[in-house]
């Protein structure tokens, strides 16, 4: 039986502008006015350049039918009420019909599933593999399956609107009120008449109220996985709710379509049990199938992998944190920080962990807020991030390149994220796609120099057996006085056949001389005599071999923002 390898190298494309070589980048434009990819985009020359970046799965966010301000009238498909829509696009996570795609991405929309199908089978030929949004904790407010199966029920269909919460209605009402739009929602698109929501609906975080804030996910309604949220979240789980049963049935729709894993949107806000229901139901059909869990509370990590049956959580408020404040420079920035994580959080469920550096959600590297401009800075955080455990790694689009998302492109406005409310051209992206030849003959030298780090890294990491599959040992606690504890970062990966020092430098502008000592107990776990004599050779961003004895401090230099790597070898 061959281990499991976890070390997935995933790029996180936001679908709709992942293959988009539109430029117009008209504030709030339409999709004919700005462009949006399809599915045909996503095309063999396209899936060969990812492939050989290094990359093994492909996260396509947004492609499930979600609200939009796009009139898709002409496809039997009702408008969406701009007030409860999230800019031009709408977002990706307000789910229209969970049995369709968004049929703006199909070159003829009324084929549009077919050439989803055809997208799927191209990028399994290419030897990648496709993850998708699973959003279980919310709803477009209006939301209606024209796709779903015969004899599958929608949402809310069944509900007792007359009852707050009921273990078998899907959703949580208000009786007697009705729903009002948040104060200073103006959308691009007008509306044709107000929008009718009665009783109204509770909204996806958890808001209990008729008039949510701007602020709050107005857009969507909260799904009822059969706690009751305003009784002290008591839980009715017998007989089985009706909203599990639904999912698990939208879960085995895409499954059998040949989507090869789900990142599981706000996977927290949903219960743990109902995971364990859902992962254990689909993993006995689909065995391979990989559930990735979107969740923020450390003290949540073993429950959900545990009991919820999760193969990967993020690791945000851990490793993701304590890197963005070294990257910023901030006063209290400390890699003990990342010593911590490991310790407390997730050091026997390292495997378990999704580490990144931009997603979504977050701001992108190489902005004011982030990075200051240097996108360089996030080299020794990138490097920790691919190699401090086996778990994987996740790459956002456009991240390789320094992308600086600084567009007012509509509802999105300048907030240092790329958007994903608008359509819209990712101008760096765009470079790199050159027209579709996918050549980077765009790029500046700048972009090409950061790419081919990403590029060196991931090629690292693919061909590392120690990385891959092998064991950590941190060598903080054991160094000497001269040693920079709050800006050097050092460890040991090691499997039988490949024994490798890391050595990151979080420093942004002094060099270090490193007299780094490796203890006893690491060479012996190493498998490696305490007194014996080795070679150091330079295999990742460090150049020449040094011989060293196991007994002696060894001397490292590196450069500051900067990591390097050397393996241990007993050939003379």
């Amino acid at each position: 039986m061959t281990q499991k390898n976890d070390k997935l190298v995933i790029l996180q494309m936001m679908f709709h502008l992942w293959g988009n070589t539109n430029s117009t980048n008209k504030m709030n434009g339409s999709a004919a006015e700005n462009g949006v990819t399809k599915f045909k985009d996503i095309n063999d020359k396209a899936l060969k350049e990812l492939k050989k970046f290094g990359y093994s799965h492909l996260y396509m966010t947004g492609l499930i039918e979600h609200a939009t301000m796009e009139d898709l009238t002409a496809l039997g498909i009702p408008k969406d009420h701009p007030d409860v829509v999230k800019g031009r696009c709408g977002s990706p996570f307000a789910i229209k019909d969970y049995y369709d795609v968004n049929p703006f991405f199909a070159t003829d929309p009324n084929k549009r599933m077919e050439e989803f199908e055809a997208m799927v089978a191209r990028v399994h030929k290419n030897g990648l593999k496709v993850v998708m949004d699973f959003v279980p904790n919310h709803v477009a407010r209006v939301y209606h399956s024209d796709m779903k199966p015969a004899g599958v029920r929608d949402f809310g269909q069944d509900d007792d609107v007359n009852k707050g919460f009921d273990p078998q209605n899907n959703f949580y009402y208000l009786p007697h009120t009705q729903f009002q739009i948040p104060d200073g929602v103006n959308p691009p698109v007008k509306p044709e008449g107000p929008y009718i929501e009665s009783p109204a609906k509770a909204s996806g975080n958890d808001v209990f109220s008729a008039k949510p804030t701007i602020d709050d996910w107005f857009e969507t309604v909260k799904l009822n996985y059969g706690v009751d949220i305003l009784n002290g979240r008591s839980r009715h789980f017998d007989p089985i709710p009706s909203t599990w049963i639904k999912m698990v049935e939208i879960l085995k729709y895409w499954s059998a379509k040949g989507v090869d894993g789900f990142r599981c949107d706000m996977a927290e806000m949903v219960p743990a049990e109902f995971w364990q229901y859902a992962t254990s139901a689909i993993k006995k059909e689909y065995p391979d199938m990989v559930f990735i869990a979107e969740i923020y509370n450390p003290r949540e990590y073993y429950n959900y992998i545990k009991v919820g049956g999760f193969d990967y959580l993020y690791d945000k408020v851990g490793l993701y944190d304590g890197l963005r404040r070294l990257v910023e420079n901030k006063h209290e920035a400390t890699v003990e920080d990342i010593t911590r994580v490991w310790q407390h959080e997730s050091g026997n469920i390292s495997e378990h962990m999704l580490r990144f550096l931009e997603n979504h959600d977050e701001q992108r590297i190489n902005t004011p807020a982030f990075a200051k401009g240097n996108p360089f800075a996030a080299v020794p955080a990138m490097v920790v991030t691919a190699t401090l455990h086996t778990g994987p790694v996740m790459i956002y689009f456009g991240q390789e390149l320094g992308e600086k998302a600084d567009g007012k492109e509509g509802f999105n406005q300048a907030d240092d994220r790329t958007t994903m409310f608008d359509f819209w051209g990712v101008p760096s992206h765009q470079a790199w796609m050159n027209g579709g030849k996918f050549d980077g003959a765009g790029l500046t030298e700048e972009q090409k120099n950061l790419q081919a780090l990403y590029k060196g890294l991931l090629k690292f990491v693919n061909g590392s057996e120690a990385v891959q599959k092998g064991a950590f040992f941190d060598l903080q606690y054991i160094q000497g006085h001269d040693y920079d504890r709050r800006k050097v970062y050092s460890y040991l990966r090691y499997s039988e056949n490949q024994k490798l020092v890391v050595v990151c430098n979080f420093d942004h502008f002094q060099e270090k001389n490193i007299n780094l000592h490796i203890p006893d107990g690491a060479w012996s776990a190493m498998g490696l005599d305490p007194q014996g004599n080795y070679t150091l050779k330079g295999v990742y961003e460090a150049k020449g071999s040094q011989k060293i004895n196991a007994k002696d401090n060894i001397s490292i230099k590196v450069a500051p923002n900067s990591a390097v790597i050397y393996e241990i070898s007993s050939k003379k």
